[in-house]
């Protein structure tokens, strides 16, 4: 068990064990997913493992298969050169987001991440509105938001100043640092937040410098990286897949591939978290049906009159709670027709079968 209390194995996740399991099974994390496989480990090597078809059968949904993070029941053979997962523990946190695209569903990022570093570049790709839609996705997973500013090489003190303004202003309390991969400021900053038997995911778009971070942590570089257009400040994907990757302190850390797209499906908690001071202004309005417009006495005009309130930030927090909620009405049509047709071939089965 001391290799697995190495990986994150806490006293939480022995508490929620199944015992049957337990007993039938090994104990191991994923390491990362390739579309049906995996690759897991049990704190030495890594394996190829690949799903029983009972726990395949018994899935109701994506987001119940097993993604970079989890902790699975697994049996081993041939010396550890391969393995069958036998069932999903119980999540201490889930990182998701809706699908890209039209698609109404959940994207597992990734499980049991105790601190996310949201990693926003300064150059023209920085962006506020995307930040406030990072922290909702982190509150909601009840994950600790740590936010790095990379490329500070190429903004000056007084410009460096002025953003970590803005940012301090929508994230008061979270912590907020700046770095550069290309003359290693507060790299080493940064590698002394990370400690052992702790789980970290990298967050960002594309071309922030998160895979080149993970290089400068690990002193070598293991993960391939791609330039930025000089033309556009975008970068290109160079992580493809969600990996987890042990350090030589102990901790772990998931680099994620870039996000284009943020979509929010059922995120209250999170909303409520990052966009707190809304709430407390909601309080306050004179009238409890108040549309938050013109109407005489309401706060949240009245904030935004006095500087108090970015209009900007109310509205992408109006069209954050819109979208979610839009988002969780078309899912919750999608998981009836789902189980409606699940039914339907269950039946069909159970007729062929007489």
């Amino acid at each position: 068990m001391r290799n697995l209390k190495e990986l994150g194995y806490s006293d939480w996740f022995k508490s929620r064990a199944d015992e049957d399991k337990l007993t039938a099974h090994d104990i191991a994390r994923v390491v990362s997913v390739h579309k049906d496989s995996y690759i897991v480990t049990k704190g030495g090597k890594e394996i190829f493992a690949e799903l029983s078809g009972n726990l395949l059968y018994s899935i109701e949904s994506a987001s119940h298969l097993p993604t970079t993070g989890d902790w699975v029941y697994a049996d081993f053979y041939d010396d550890d050169t391969h393995a069958t997962l036998y069932g999903v523990f119980p999540r201490k946190t889930l990182l998701k987001r809706k699908a890209a695209g039209k698609r109404v569903d959940y994207q597992l990022i990734a499980a049991n991440i105790d601190v996310a570093f949201i990693i926003q570049s300064l150059n023209d790709n920085f962006n506020l509105r995307r930040l406030e839609r990072y922290l909702v996705m982190v509150n909601e997973s009840e994950i600790d938001p740590i936010i790095l500013l990379s490329k500070s090489d190429l903004i000056s003190h007084e410009e460096l100043s002025e953003i970590k303004k803005k940012v301090f202003d929508i994230a008061p309390d979270v912590p907020v640092m700046e770095f550069s991969n290309l003359n290693r400021d507060n790299i080493d900053s940064i590698i002394s937040l990370l400690k052992s038997e702790t789980s970290y995911c990298l967050l960002g778009s594309s071309g922030v410098g998160k895979t080149t971070l993970l290089n400068s942590i690990v002193g070598e570089d293991t993960f391939e990286t791609k330039s930025v257009s000089k033309r556009q400040s975008k970068g290109r994907h160079t992580t493809t897949s969600r990996q987890l990757v042990r350090l030589d302190n102990g901790a772990m850390i998931i680099d994620t591939p870039g996000m284009r797209e943020i979509g929010s499906l059922s995120v209250d908690d999170g909303m409520d978290e990052t966009f707190s001071e809304i709430l407390e202004l909601f309080q306050h309005c004179k009238f409890a049906n108040c549309s938050h417009g013109s109407e005489k006495g309401c706060a949240i005009s009245a904030a935004i009159k006095t500087g108090d309130l970015s209009e900007q930030r109310y509205q992408n927090y109006q069209k954050m709670k819109k979208e979610s909620d839009f988002n969780q009405m078309s899912y919750l049509e999608k998981r009836k027709k789902d189980k409606k047709f699940g039914k339907l071939i269950k039946s069909t089965m159970k007729n062929k079968r007489r």
